[in-house]
């Protein structure tokens, strides 16, 4: 039987060819993949952020004199346990980290004073830390500020008789 030759077989100087384009670009699509990781794990830090000052400025809204309770709130939205592996990168119980800012816009009893509506807002910061190699060094930060703020209507306001 006669020995058919192909026309696309490679020829001898070309065989490590792929294996030097997959060791060339196998770092490039891992880091492509970690940065796409870290970044949507920032978004997903905001949004608790967010979720956190929402809560706070809820409570708020009803009881806007205690501050100590609506900063407690803020903080204790997380519904995950803090032992599972898969929680938030954030942990909003962390005093050291996380902080929360409590403003009260308007006058003291309900209704539109000086143009300012009777409202407290609720502010909840964190620096996120940046996981990616070699990130940090090109922006010239470790993190990257986060801030969620909720202002709604204080519906229980305080007022003298």
């Amino acid at each position: 039987m006669p020995v058919i030759k192909s026309k696309f077989r490679p020829a001898q100087s070309e065989r490590g060819q792929s294996l030097i384009e997959l060791a060339i670009t196998l770092p490039i699509l891992i880091l492509l993949l970690l940065g796409t990781l870290d970044f949507g794990m920032a978004i997903f830090s905001y949004s608790m952020l967010r979720d956190a000052a929402q809560e706070g400025a809820f409570y708020g809204s009803f009881n806007p004199t205690n501050v100590a309770e609506i900063e407690n709130r803020a903080r204790n939205i997380s519904p995950r346990s803090e032992e599972d592996v898969f929680s938030s990168p954030i942990r909003l119980r962390d005093t050291d980290l996380i902080k929360v800012k409590i403003k009260a816009l308007g006058g003291a009893c309900q209704g539109v004073q000086d143009g300012v509506a009777n409202t407290i807002q609720v502010n909840v910061s964190y620096r996120y830390p940046i996981l990616m190699p070699f990130v940090g060094q090109l922006i010239g930060s470790k993190t990257i500020p986060l801030t969620g703020t909720a202002t709604n209507v204080i519906l229980q306001p305080q007022c003298p008789p």
